[in-house]
Order: structure tokens, then sequence, then C-alpha cells
């Protein structure tokens, strides 16, 4: 008489089940063709088996998973339906997070279609695991790098079964092949989309998906967990500080080109002094590396990564107004100072465009707006504010007022940037669910600091500027400068905690009920 044992393994052996077997016998790859994992949500049993397995053959932490459990719920009593869906790497035709990254870490193997991660070349910039709509890349946080499934390719190629294949006891995971123009044309449609997971047509998903019929309405039973984002603050920082500068730099060669017909030429402390918050703010996103002596190497990838071209660009950006400091300083001919300054001013509107783009991605709704773009190039009306303050420390009031009048029609553009992005959040239809959570912790989590956001920029990008134009109309120039001087500090504010929101209310694209899934950032 067989044990309990014996009969399934014999069973597994009877019905060609991949889980179980150290060996895995599937057809050999054709041109045309890769591997990738099916999924059978009628034989999930919910286990975890699969996470478990996976760390385990993976060395990994605990909460640092590769392949993760979401859950399910919907229908009434007795008529009640549980699903799950266990999700690693999907291998993508298209990944994103392979034309995201700025250090090209990872690669889709030509020969089988399975993306990797090169460990190695990652700077742990994290941008990966933003740019996934599924939310695989996972931060290691003792390794300080991005780490993934790699579908135990090194298994694969003796013939053995990866970890979560062989570990699930009901055979809900097994390893296929796919003709992939035939799965691009005729059934990624079908079979490649489960209930709260994105389209699969966003990178192209090559999971296949097994579904119970006739499946009720579902819900996710983790919807009731809402939790803030990670707030990101050397990002915070970096970006308002360098966009304060293009903005400051655009004012300083406006005036350079008005200085032509007779008005005051720009000094070379007012060029320190634009290029002073991007020389400052540039450094900072080393700090939000896990590998910051690596962070040159984020400039790898142009071909695809708009963070690649921000690094480039801004780098560059910022060089070229050191060089227009020491043009100034020895007084070098205006005609050439006016050609580089207005090459200098196309790179840094590239860098702040690149910086802007790097978060029109799909895997996070709330960024992927238009009012993205027009705030961060919003925040570049305190660079006009910034240069008439020193224009009033070097006694150039009628400087002065023009610039005052320059920063607070940016000002008011800003107010409505930042109040278009919030009424949005409500009555944009495509990821509604994602956009309506972004806009609770806006009014549930952060109202407070949303309140200060809008009346601080009120106050110091439109009501103290016309105090100081009635001052300055008075020859009260102290009382201009100590006043102009306290409205750049509260509109810095204004936007610091603007950005700080930013990052912190994103509700990205994921899979449902996945409340265990550890670090996810």
């Amino acid at each position: 008489m067989q044990t309990p044992l014996e009969s399934f393994i014999d069973h597994k052996a009877d019905t060609g089940m991949q889980c179980g077997n150290y060996s895995i016998d599937i057809p050999k790859l054709q041109e045309g063709e890769q591997y990738r994992f099916h999924f059978d949500a009628t034989a999930c049993i919910g286990c975890r088996c699969c996470e478990v397995a996976c760390n385990e053959q993976n060395n990994n932490p605990a909460d640092t998973k590769w392949r993760r459990v979401g859950e399910m719920e919907g229908g009434e009593f007795p008529a009640f339906t549980q699903l799950f869906n266990s999700m690693s790497c999907n291998h993508c035709i298209d990944p994103e997070c392979l034309k995201g990254c700025p250090t090209s870490s990872y690669i889709k193997i030509e020969e089988t279609g399975i993306v990797v991660h090169e460990d190695d070349t990652c700077i742990g910039c994290q941008y990966c695991t933003w740019n996934c709509p599924y939310g695989v890349p996972t931060f290691h946080e003792e390794r300080k790098i991005v780490t993934k499934c790699h579908m135990c390719h090194e298994r694969l190629d003796v013939g053995q079964t990866p970890a979560c294949v062989q570990a699930c006891p009901s055979g809900a995971i097994e390893i296929e092949v796919v003709n992939v123009q035939k799965w691009l044309d005729e059934d990624m449609a079908k079979e490649a989309n489960m209930p709260f997971l994105p389209d699969a047509n966003i990178t192209k998903s090559t999971t296949r998906y097994t579904l119970p019929e006739n499946l009720p309405t579902l819900k996710e039973i983790d919807e009731h967990i809402l939790k803030p984002a990670h707030s990101e603050l050397p990002l915070v920082f970096m970006t308002v500080l360098t966009q304060i500068s293009i903005g400051g730099f655009f004012a300083l060669f406006l005036g350079d080109i008005l200085s032509l017909f007779g008005f005051a030429e720009p000094t070379f402390i007012m060029a320190i002094v634009v290029m002073l918050p991007a020389a400052i703010g540039l450094p900072l996103s080393a700090l939000h590396l896990g590998r910051p002596f690596l962070a040159l190497t984020a400039m790898k990838n142009i071909k695809t990564s708009w963070l690649s071209r921000e690094a480039l660009a801004l780098g560059i950006f910022t060089a070229l107004m050191n060089l227009i400091v020491i043009l100034y300083f020895l007084d070098i001919s205006q005609t050439m100072r006016l050609f580089v300054e207005f090459l200098t001013l196309i790179v840094g509107v590239f860098g702040i465009y690149s910086q802007s783009m790097i978060y029109r991605i799909k895997a996070r709704p709330s960024w992927d707006r238009i009012t993205t773009n027009l705030k961060f190039f919003g925040v570049s009306y305190i660079g006009a504010f910034l240069l008439a303050f020193v224009a009033l420390i070097l006694d150039f009031s009628s400087v002065a007022l023009p610039l005052m009048s320059l920063g607070m029609m940016g000002a008011v553009a800003q107010i409505f940037f930042t109040y278009e992005d919030l009424r949005t959040l409500k009555s944009i239809k495509e990821n509604k669910y994602q956009l309506l959570r972004t806009a609770r912790l806006y009014d549930e989590n952060f109202k407070k600091i949303m309140n200060f956001r809008f009346v601080c920029l009120f106050i110091s990008g439109f009501f103290l500027p016309l105090i100081i134009n009635v001052l300055l109309s008075s020859s009260i120039f102290l009382g201009a400068s100590v006043v102009l001087g306290i409205s750049i500090i509260m509109m810095t504010l204004s936007e610091l905690s603007d950005r700080f929101l930013f990052y912190v209310t994103v509700v990205p694209l994921g899979m449902a009920g996945g409340f265990f899934v550890g670090k996810q950032r």
C-alpha cells in the first residue's frame, strides 16, 4: 500500500505537474519564443509556500519578497469566492524597469526572454520600483540595491525547476514557452490580465492567468489600508532648488538682454546667487541613492531613461552656470556671455523637463498628469524673487520692480497649477481608484500641510509683494528688502511642503490584497 507521500509523487508524475520535482521538462525554445510563468488561480490555496521558497533560494530577508501573494474576495454567503494571485516578475516583452533604469542594470536575456537585474552596476536609485506597474523590483535594505525575480534562470539553464514552482503544493505555478508574436496578437488580451492588476498592455506582460469561471464582483481585502508613500526628502530639496535656479537664471539672462537697451546690467554677485541653489541641490540627490559613490553612472542610459537625461542635463547646466560666473567676474565681452547664457538656458530647461518626465509614468497615476510638468516649471518663479532681493541689496531698485512683477505672475500661475492638480484627482476617470486614494491622503492625512502650502503661497507670492511695491514706491528700501527676504523664505517653504506632498500622497498601481508584501517602495 502506498504512503500518502508516494501517492502524491505518483500523481504529479502521472499528470506531468512541475511542482515537487527537481527537474523540469519543457520544450526547447524556438526563434521568437521565450519562457513565462503560468499562474492557475483555480488551484492556488494561498499558503505562501512560493514566497518562502523564493526567499530561501535567494537568501533574502523576510521583508524582501520577489514573489508575493495577494488576496481578493467577493460574492455573498454561501456563494463566497476567495481568489489569490501569486505574482513575481512578469518578464515583460517591453519592460518599463529596463527602459527607465539610468545605469542599464536590467537585461532581457535574448535567448530566453528572462529579465534579470545586474546587481554590481545598480546604484540603488529605486526608479525601477516606481516604474514597474506591478511593483516587482524591491529595494534590499542590507545590500542598498534593488533586487528582483530572475525566474531562477541559473536553475532553468541546467534543467532544474524554479524554487516557487517546485514548492507549490497545488501546482498553481508553472513555467511555459510562449510565442511572443502570437501572444501579442491573439492571446495577451484574453489571458494576461487578472482582477485589480494593471493592464498587461502597459509592459506587454507575459504571465498567463487561468481564472475561475463566473467570477463575482471582487474587492481587495486591504482596500481599507491607506498608507503614505516614502517622503524622498533628498529629492524634495533637490528638485525644488534646481527649479529655483532655472527661474533665477532665466531672469538673469533676460536682464542681460535688456541691458543692451540701456537697463542696468546684471552683476557677478547676481550670477553667483542664481547658481547656488542648483549647486547645493544637485549633490543632495546622491543622498537618495543606496550607493551614492556610484552617482555619476546615473548618466549611462541616455537613450531611454529620463533619469539619465536629467542627471546629464542638470550637471551640464550647473557647470555652465559656473562658467558664466567666471565670465562675469572676468568681464568677458557681453556677446560671448549672452551666447553661453542662451546655451545654458536651453540645457537647463531640458533638464527640468527631463526631471518632470521622470514622474510621468503609468505606474503612478497621480504623477502621470500634465500638472506635474507645469508645477515643476512653476517653482521657477522663486528665482525671479531671489534675483529681485539681490538687486535691492545692491541698490538696483529699478531692476527689482520688474523682477517682482515677473515673480508675482509666476506665483499666480503656480497657485492655479496647484489647484488644478488637486481638482483633477477627483475628475479623471482612468485609474480612478488610485487617484481617489491620493485625494484621501491629502484630505485625511495631510490637510494641515496642504492648507499651509496654499496660505503660504498666496501670502508670500502675491500679498507681501504688493506691500513691497508700496515700500519701494515710498523709497523704504531696507523695509522692502526685509519683507522680500521673509517672502522668499515663505514661498520656498510652501514649495518644499508641496513637493513633500507630491511624494507621500502617490498611490501606485500594483497587486490587490498584498498586505504582506514587505518593504515595497
